[in-house]
């Protein structure tokens, strides 16, 4: 038996369910097509297009993942919040790449364990809104609902769902992962040479020095190691990585869900980690009811408005047979709601013995707006709300075994704050993004640092204990 399937022979197939039974239930945010019969075609030219991963890469990420939820293993889930077909391109890809490994980089050396990677990349193109329609200046249009969808333009034929995107979506998708497949095999991911992963303006940062310090004696500890064993270690030049994305067109979903040789059951083959977003997650939607069939791993966004009954309902659709590492929660409250939210979903599911994984996505909960009218995050209370995440797990016994961040590698203002202390005035110079704000490589890197502070700083108490 192979090792992902040890932890998952105890899963049955769920009954009366099909990858088109979502359709009996209401599906929430979800584009209106003038089009039925476009949108028809494009899901007929869907189904017969090539899966963009593999069922054994799915099932190798759920045994990470019931890892990390043991501790053995931190999960590091980032990327865009939400990609454009314009950034398929190689320095985009090889730049979000880079910064995720510098993060792992960083989070391996000072957690001494392995990393779960997964990009928010290759398929994160659909975005739910808050409010179906937006008006400028006496004109109302649907919203921008991500390069999936329509386009950003405030104009008519911009705005207007086109089923053609929908296959456009899969192939900038592929040539996303095709891309980062080759980067990797090609050992751009080499622990022999991390001095590659360095991004050009890496020089500029505040903390080069605390970086390069890193980089220097992870390089050492290879070669120290390679000494003692007379050769090379070869696994050092390939990391395992992962995509996710937002399960949120379900049409799209369902037209990439396949059955393969020799495995039982249904697999998403769009992406080895979708998520269910915080909007879409009610127990007797359509949402729940597609991903409760799949084999992928889930993740689902808990808010601060969701109650412990509430949770546990979802839960039981989700993983009804409570399997390690089908199921990550997601909690995105902010930082002043998480100290009061959080403790009591974290006791109804230790109490009741649900095993899940934790994974804090402390970007969500934080946005605000300011005057000029940028969307932001205040890097002091996305760190505020991680730090909170770390201290309230290890209080009611439980273990945060991940975080869930939106970043890109490329040199923007769009957070406040950081090692720069960027400021509201600075948001005008390289604010990018079409719908969410993103750490920028700086202040992802430098958030990487403060995980690894965070986790070897002693518990509060523990010298008093240990006296």
């Amino acid at each position: 038996m192979s090792r992902p399937e040890r932890a998952l022979t105890a899963i049955r197939e769920p009954e009366a369910w099909a990858p088109a039974s979502w359709q009996q239930y209401e599906a929430l945010q979800q584009p209106v097509y003038e089009n039925r019969v476009a949108l028809d075609e494009a899901l007929v030219q869907l189904r017969t297009l090539p899966p963009l991963v593999t069922s054994w890469e799915i099932l190798q990420l759920r045994q990470e993942l019931a890892e990390a939820a043991e501790g053995k293993r931190f999960l590091l889930q980032g990327g865009d919040c939400a990609e454009n077909f314009a950034d398929c391109s190689s320095p985009h890809i090889a730049n979000r790449l880079k910064v995720l490994l510098q993060m792992s980089l960083v989070l391996v050396h000072g957690l001494k364990q392995p990393i779960v990677r997964v990009g928010r990349f290759a398929g994160q193109y659909a975005k739910p809104r808050s409010a179906d329609l937006e008006t400028r200046d006496g004109i109302t249009l649907p919203s921008y609902r991500g390069d999936l969808v329509n386009g950003p333009d405030f104009t008519p034929e911009s705005r207007r769902a086109d089923p053609r995107r929908l296959v456009e979506g899969h192939s900038r998708s592929a040539l996303t992962m095709n891309f980062v497949r080759a980067l990797i095999d090609g050992g751009f991911a080499d622990l022999h040479h991390p001095e590659y992963w360095d991004l050009d303006w890496v020089k500029h940062s505040p903390l080069e020095g605390e970086y390069r310090e890193m980089v220097r004696s992870i390089g050492d500890a290879v070669r120290f190691m390679e000494t003692i064993g007379g050769a090379p270690m070869g696994s050092l030049r390939r990391v395992d990585f992962y995509t996710s994305h937002e399960a949120l067109l379900l049409h799209y979903e369902e037209a990439l869900t396949r059955r393969v040789p020799r495995q039982w059951g249904w697999f998403n083959l769009s992406t080895h980690y979708p998520w269910i977003g915080m909007r879409t997650a009610a127990p007797g939607g359509a949402h729940l009811e597609y991903c409760r069939g799949i084999r992928n791993p889930i993740g689902v966004k808990v808010g601060p408005s969701v109650t412990p009954d509430q949770l546990l309902r979802l839960i039981d659709v989700l993983n009804p047979e409570n399997d390690a590492g089908r199921l990550t929660l997601i909690h995105r409250m902010g930082a002043a709601k998480i100290g009061e939210a959080l403790p009591r979903l974290i006791e109804a599911v230790r109490s009741n013995g649900r095993r899940v994984l934790w994974c804090c996505d402390p970007m969500h909960g934080n946005t605000e707006g300011t005057p000029s009218g940028y969307k932001t995050r205040r890097f002091e209370n996305i760190r505020s709300e991680l730090d909170q995440a770390f201290d309230i797990h290890a209080a009611c016994g439980s273990r945060l075994g991940g975080a869930h961040l939106e970043l890109t590698g490329e040199d923007v203002t769009e957070c406040l704050g950081g090692a720069r202390d960027l400021t509201e005035q600075d948001l005008n110079r390289a604010y990018r993004s079409t719908v969410d704000p993103r750490l920028n490589y700086e202040q992802a890197l430098e958030m990487a640092m403060l995980i690894v502070r965070k986790q070897r700083a002693p518990v509060a108490g523990e010298e008093v204990r240990g006296q």
